[in-house]
């Protein structure tokens, strides 16, 4: 009954037998393997892309402030929501490799609207040389409440930012999530509603270790390349970061397991429901926040499940409830959820 995250799970039985497999004989290094050739083809196909550039690091923090970095000048702020994983989780990453750009945040909410764009976007930019120009805006696509933006927002809010003349970045740590909650194609969810770049995420999805960054404009390439080398992330041996994408790619696994994380998550939020939990947020994806009596969470924690408490903890009235974080990953076995619910 393990729902603390979907960095917490195994990979893929596919991953591991790819890297087995990429793990003899000799590769070029540094990017340069074959399979690294396969996984930029694969790419630019998925996505209708074929100018893109596409590149490898192990983190989604790296995968992040790279891009983000790529895409900003010291002098300049980012634009994003105060739960985006890049002001909450990266321990002032973004600033540090964008050499001290800073981050604006547009709402305390999880999604960002046109209209509270615009506003933190007219609120910078307004004391000449004494404060921040302004930046990318980065977008978080599941939300750090597991909401989704549709198609019709997330191109709301590129003509807002290239209204100003600002870059559009795509934090997808759980892309695939998203891309099979709202059943389009990948090329609609970024460059087609005015995405510049991705962070295309593996390691929550079933790899043990990987994640994208795609450029659909290729003349930002050789910036990306320099920053990676300098920001200590471009792997030697990375023949092992693309047989891991590879895989990923390979016979829709990304697709395969990003269904099943979020039927779980379905199958978990019905049950949670028909229990009577209060939802702060409405569950699109893999990720559920639910509020039970604390009493509840204590037989739960006794019982041996795993999760996060976000509101509160386990001292206090026992009818008093807790908002707790649920995440399901590709591997959640029906058996643990069930046995969950009946614990309820």
């Amino acid at each position: 009954m393990h729902f603390a995250s979907d960095n917490s799970g195994p990979a893929s039985p596919e991953i591991l037998a790819a890297l087995g497999a990429a793990n003899s004989g000799y590769a070029m290094g540094y990017g340069a393997d074959d399979e690294m050739a396969q996984v930029t083809a694969r790419i630019r196909d998925i996505f209708e892309a074929p100018e893109a550039a596409v590149y490898l690091v192990a983190t989604g923090t790296a995968a992040n402030v790279l891009a983000l970095s790529t895409l900003t000048q010291p002098w300049q702020t980012i634009f994003c929501t105060g739960p985006a994983h890049i002001n909450m989780d990266e321990c002032n990453a973004p600033e540090f490799y964008a050499g001290g750009a800073k981050l604006t945040l547009v709402t305390k909410e999880d999604k960002m609207t046109p209209a509270s764009l615009r506003a933190a976007i007219e609120g910078e930019e307004t004391r000449g040389v004494h404060g921040p120009q302004r930046g990318p805006v980065s977008i978080t696509q599941v939300t750090e409440f597991g909401t989704v933006y549709s198609q019709e927002e997330l191109r709301a809010l590129c003509d807002v930012a290239k209204s100003y003349g600002l870059p559009v970045h795509l934090d997808g740590a759980r892309f695939a999530n998203a891309l099979v909650s709202l059943g389009c194609t990948p090329a609609e969810m970024t460059w087609k509603a005015g995405v510049d770049a991705v962070s295309f995420g593996g390691t929550k999805n079933g790899c043990m270790g990987v994640e994208a960054v795609i450029f659909f404009d290729p003349s930002k390439a050789q910036e990306f390349e320099y920053r990676r080398k300098r920001g200590a992330h471009l792997f030697s041996k990375h023949r092992y970061l693309s047989a891991q994408m590879l895989a990923y790619l390979t016979d829709d696994l990304w697709l395969r397991n990003a269904r099943t994380a979020n039927t779980k998550a379905a199958r978990l939020a019905e049950g949670l429901r028909a229990a009577g939990a209060d939802f702060s947020h409405d569950p699109q994806a893999n990720m559920i926040f639910a509020a039970l009596p604390r009493a509840t969470h204590q037989k739960l924690f006794d019982a041996g499940a795993v999760y996060h408490l976000w509101d509160g903890d386990l001292d206090g009235p026992a009818d008093e409830t807790v908002t707790a974080r649920f995440v399901c990953d590709w591997s959640i076995g029906d058996d643990q959820i069930e046995g969950f619910l009946n614990l309820l």
